[in-house]
This record gives structure tokens, C-alpha cells and sequence, in this order.
């Protein structure tokens, strides 16, 4: 047997790099490998995308199964693709585009039923999906479809129609009279009507524009309610302590008042007493401070007295005489 050392350093540089690449791309693509992926890709064909993206949830009766890994145009219909994990899809499923948010955000809601399991190569056919009614789309088109009626001529038309019935009896002649009544207020707020609907649509251009930062805010505050619900327990201790501690801090107060209230009486007579002397100890620290200044300087050095003996001996005597000022 050829030792490690004898074969060709080559071969072994190739070999070395092809597994090297290869279990990089395994490491990137581990979801769809067909051992130790995250579940089964299916797909399902929808009349229209409805807002559904890539990435989007997948659910079974609430729970999250799985997530959508891809959107795209085929003939005159959407293929969705998914993958579940940890589901039953059966060969009868019906699968539904819901909204998630206020905002419009979307998952896909699966129904599982039928006898066997579904072939991920079959597709769920149009007839057993359904998308939803996207009230912002619903919105833009109210105002589109308002802001191009002929207020004038809708006014015309219901003058028309109660001129026509004017002769009818009280009741219809009634009616017509308020519709035209009703024309004629539609006709003299055009102007702000069409302002009304401008406004609608800015504001659904607007919440549209605004869906990925409402979605972020949203989330982060579904994280601080998840994190207060998993630290209820402390929180319920710590305020429950902190009860429990002003009761303690009442009843010693109210089992020491006798002790405690002579006690306080005479510290507030000392606090009097230094109040009204407040001036006399500020000037005796004024005095003080060159005194306990020369200490320090006859202390300060170490564990000694700094002494100077001026005359001490008789040849050191002529500095510490006076001169003679004669």
C-alpha cells in the first residue's frame, strides 16, 4: 500500500478541493438535501400572486409548517412553491393565500385532506386554491372609479329622473326628490370628494410604501411582549418583594416610632443649634486653616516633627538675631 507521503501531491491538492467545494454547497443547500433537508417541496398554482412573497409562512390550522420558497409566472397562473416539515399534505389539499397584517402581508394557509399523500411533482391545481380580497387594491380602484365620474352629468341625470316621475305618486315623487337633492350635493362638493379620494389613495400608496418598517415595528413589538410573558415569573416576584418590603419598612417604623421620634427631636435641636451658629463655625474654620496648614507642613514629611532650633549653637546664633536697624 502507497504510503501518504508517496502519492502525488496533485492528485491529492484536487481531490482535497473537490470534497472541500463540495461540502461547502451542502453546508449552503443542507435544506434541500433529501436526508437531512427541512421537509418536502410542493407547489401550488394560484389565479394571481395576491402579495404572497418569497419567504412567507406557511401554515396548518395557525402553526407554522413551513415557508414559500418561490413565486413565478407560469402561462396564465402563479406557481407557488413550499416546503413543509413536520405535516401531513394529503392528495385532496387545498391551499389559501390569507392576510397575515393589517398591512397586507401574506401567508399561505394549507388544508390538509385526502386519502394519501401528495405527490410533491403534482401540483395543487387552480380549482383547489383561492386568494383573498386585498383591501388596499380595492381602495386605489374605489378611487380611480370615483374620480372619473362626470359629477355634472350624474346631477343632470337624477334632475331628469325626477322631472320625468314629477307627476307620480307623493311617495316616488319623495324619493326622486332626494336623489336629487343628493345629486346636487354631489355635484357642489366635487371638489372636495375627488380631494377625499386623492387622500385615500395616498394614504394606501402611503401604508404600501410603509409595509416592510410597520411589519419591523410589529415584529419588535411581538419580541418585548414574548420576552415580558417569559419573565412574568420574575416580575411577579420582583413586585411582589418589593411589597413585601414596604410592609417590613412600615411596620418597623411604626414598632420604633416611640424609640426613634426622642431621637429625632434632639437631631433636629443639634441641627438648630448649628444653624443659628452657621457663622461663628465658618469663621473659626477660617482661623483654623492656617493653624492646621503649619501642622501639616511639621507632619507631612513622615512619621516625624519637622523642628527647626534657631541659636541652638553659638556659631549658628547671627541669623536669628534681630538686625540692627539703627
Amino acid at each position: 500500500m502507497t504510503s501518504f507521503r508517496e502519492r502525488n501531491p496533485l492528485t491529492l491538492g484536487v481531490v482535497g478541493t473537490v470534497l472541500l467545494a463540495g461540502v461547502t454547497v451542502a453546508t449552503f443547500n443542507y435544506e434541500h438535501l433529501p436526508l437531512i433537508g427541512g421537509g418536502t417541496t410542493y407547489q401550488a398554482e394560484f389565479a394571481e400572486a395576491a402579495g404572497l412573497v418569497t419567504g412567507g409562512e406557511v401554515r396548518v390550522a395557525g402553526i407554522k409548517v413551513g415557508e414559500v420558497t418561490g413565486v413565478e409566472l407560469a402561462e396564465d397562473r402563479v406557481l407557488v412553491s413550499f416546503r413543509v416539515s413536520d405535516a401531513w399534505v394529503g392528495n385532496r389539499t387545498t391551499a389559501e393565500i390569507k392576510i397575515k397584517t393589517l398591512l397586507g402581508q401574506k401567508y399561505l394557509a394549507l388544508h390538509p385532506t385526502g386519502d394519501a399523500v401528495l405527490d410533491p411533482a403534482e401540483p395543487i391545481p387552480l380549482a383547489r386554491t383561492t386568494t383573498p380580497y386585498d383591501v388596499t387594491t380595492a381602495f386605489e380602484r374605489l378611487a380611480t372609479t370615483a374620480g372619473a365620474i362626470d359629477t355634472e352629468r350624474l346631477a343632470e341625470s337624477f334632475r331628469t329622473l325626477s322631472n320625468t316621475f314629477d307627476g307620480a305618486d307623493e311617495h316616488v315623487r319623495s324619493a326622486l326628490d332626494g336623489l336629487s337633492a343628493l345629486s346636487t350635493t354631489i355635484a357642489s362638493r366635487d371638489a372636495e370628494l375627488a380631494e377625499l379620494l386623492d387622500n385615500a389613495r395616498t394614504v394606501a400608496d402611503t401604508l404600501a410604501d410603509s409595509g416592510e418598517e410597520f411589519d419591523r415595528l410589529i415584529d419588535d413589538g411581538s419580541v418585548l411582549l414574548t420576552e415580558l410573558h417569559q419573565r412574568r415569573d420574575a416580575i411577579h416576584e420582583l413586585l411582589t418583594g418589593a411589597r413585601d418590603l414596604a410592609e417590613q419598612i412600615s411596620g418597623l417604623v411604626a414598632d420604633n416610632t416611640e424609640q426613634l421620634a426622642p431621637t429625632l427631636d434632639a437631631l433636629d435641636e443639634v441641627t438648630g443649634i448649628l444653624r443659628r451658629h452657621r457663622d461663628d463655625l465658618d469663621r473659626a474654620l477660617e482661623l483654623a486653616g492656617p493653624y492646621f496648614r503649619v501642622v501639616n507642613n511639621a507632619v507631612g514629611s513622615g512619621r516625624w516633627l519637622d523642628v527647626y532650633l534657631c541659636g541652638l549653637v553659638p556659631d549658628n546664633r547671627a541669623p536669628c538675631e534681630p538686625p540692627d536697624r539703627r
